[in-house]
């Protein structure tokens, strides 16, 4: 008989086992790696001072980021380790740190003016769910910034068991999958642009439709509005 399988727990087991390897490394996607692109994207959507949630935030450099920029910041992880490594950037009141489960958030109804959520939701066992707190707790007419790994993210090794038939921490959701939610749930697609592995330039993919880059993609950035 196969043990009982708690997803929340595994997630967290895995992610505060990863804490001290994505501690090393963060500040570099964020500052020159694939995440810098994000929150210039942000800022073009989402009004310096609002009031945002930053769901997945990990070690929490790119809250802090965020901070910098002008924002009022909350950052939320499942994993209590990388909350005890976020909370090292934070020395205001205008950015703090909660741990808690992306399907499940501990904040009140329209509590924010936006969300940044980068490679988080591939992380929940229903992405559903997480997709529908985050409207949860955005006031109407809020914005949400949300990346998902694409086909070329080598992160997608974490799915790879799954062929074994074991159970595994890490959804296969495609870009096109998360749009296509998004839309049916009733979000207004408002922009999106793509992170790409260095062998893709412009040229390549300058004539191509939106789904045939985000094939080519390492990531795609979504801005949605409630």
């Amino acid at each position: 008989m196969r043990e009982a399988f708690n997803w929340h727990e595994e997630a967290e087991k895995q992610w505060n086992d990863r804490a001290e390897m994505w501690n090393s490394k963060s500040r570099t996607m964020w500052e020159e790696g694939s995440r810098k692109t994000i929150i210039p994207f942000l800022r073009k959507y989402i009004s310096e001072g609002s009031h945002i949630a930053d769901l997945g935030c990990g070690d929490g450099y790119g809250s802090y980021k965020l901070f910098q920029e002008g924002f009022r910041v909350t950052g939320l992880d499942l994993s209590r380790d990388m909350i005890d490594r976020a909370n090292a950037h934070s020395n205001s009141e205008e950015l703090t740190f909660v741990q808690g489960d992306l399907t499940d958030l501990p904040f009140e109804k329209d509590s924010f003016d936006g969300v940044m959520a980068v490679n988080s939701l591939e992380w929940t066992e229903v992405p559903y769910k997480g997709l529908e707190e985050m409207r949860r707790i955005l006031k109407p007419g809020g914005k949400l910034c949300i990346g998902v790994l694409g086909p070329t993210a080598m992160p997608r090794v974490n799915s790879y068991r799954r062929l074994f038939g074991e159970r595994v921490i890490c959804n296969t959701m495609m870009p096109w999958e998360l749009e296509k939610m998004a839309l049916e749930t009733q979000w207004t697609h408002i922009d999106g642009h793509g992170v790409y592995k260095r062998g893709v330039k412009e040229k390549h993919i300058h004539d191509l439709s939106d789904d045939m880059k985000q094939a080519l993609t390492f990531m795609w950035v979504f801005i949605f509005q409630k």
